[in-house]
């Protein structure tokens, strides 16, 4: 089959890979230019770069305009696949080839449809994630689902680390359904949208750790900021401390939540919240931090002996 592929950053290069694996043509190639936004220097192999090594015809746009349409048209696809494509594209895209357009996005559709589902479902202690190849129309991540993979969540598993699995998912479920399309044997199962859950984009005050919170959450919170995520972090005395690893005591703090106190497992414990004001609970176990300068270091070098109240979330 004669395929076209929108992608962007490691999720498109994967695409793109897979559909010269599996031996389609490749029609034409559509990307986003070169950015210096944080995000998108994160997991950025580059869908450019691949297509010219393979000297694959490629348009280099922000956005489907006029000229990108064009190209589609002209290098009449029998299919088009998307992943990571960062902007809308119009019906007119997804409407153009005879086997329509394929989406692959990086959850277990109907539920987690829109922004960093991986990590979202970490967050709300899912028990696995994956990755869906579904028909593209005019509802968000809502169209038929063709091919789905789901991998269990481990214990310590972070988002980087299920990130990184979900990856390797995406070429072998983007082969399956560009193979079955090809044979006549694709199935395309509607979704149920009365189970759909729609996700927002992440924003900095996110990643602010609310010490109210109980001890379990702020460590489920440090876990998915992972590197190379913007970090769970709190201020202390005018410095943002971001925390790079940390773990729920085995000992009880009761008192006010935001207190750091004493050295304990290995790291600082600061008291969290409990079911009752002040009642003893598991407090959090700061291990390591990044400062503002970058540098590194066990909270017990940063802390030393201060202790003192950390600045409450607002």
């Amino acid at each position: 089959m004669r395929v076209a592929v929108f992608g962007y950053q490691s999720w498109g290069h994967r695409t793109l890979s897979a559909v010269i694996n599996a031996g389609h043509e490749v029609a034409l190639v559509v990307t986003h230019p070169k950015s210096e936004h944080p995000y998108e220097k994160m997991w950025a192999d580059s869908v450019e770069d691949l297509a010219k090594e393979h000297e694959l015809p490629v348009c280099v746009a922000e956005r489907v305009g006029e000229d990108v349409l064009k190209a589609l048209r002209a290098s009449a696809p029998d299919v088009i696949v998307a992943n990571n494509w960062r902007t809308w594209l119009p019906s007119e895209v997804f409407d153009l080839p005879k086997y329509g357009a394929l989406n692959v996005h990086d959850g277990l559709l109907p539920e987690y449809a829109g922004f960093s589902p991986i990590l979202w479902a970490l967050l709300n202690r899912e028990s696995h994630v994956g990755v869906t190849v579904h028909e593209m129309n005019e509802v968000l991540d809502g169209g038929p689902i063709v091919a789905q993979q789901a991998i269990p969540v481990g214990s310590v598993d972070t988002t980087t680390d299920l990130v990184a699995k979900t990856l390797d998912l995406i070429e072998p479920l983007v082969e399956r359904a560009l193979n079955d399309i090809a044979q006549g044997t694709a199935t395309k199962q509607p979704q149920d949208l009365t189970r759909a859950t729609y996700f927002h984009k992440r924003s900095e005050q996110e990643s602010r750790i609310d010490f109210t919170q109980p001890a379990e959450d702020i460590a489920l919170l440090v876990r998915a900021q992972s590197d190379p995520y913007p970090n769970a972090y709190f201020e202390f005395r005018g410095q943002r401390i971001r925390v790079l690893s940390a773990h729920v005591s085995q000992g009880r703090f009761g008192g006010t939540p935001g207190r750091i106190t004493v050295p304990h497992e290995g790291g600082i414990a600061v008291v969290c919240g409990s079911r009752r004001a002040n009642a003893p609970s598991p407090a959090i176990v700061l291990d390591r931090v990044r400062l503002d300068d970058d540098s590194e270091l066990p909270a017990t070098e940063f802390f030393g002996h201060r202790a003192g109240y950390i600045e409450p979330r607002v």
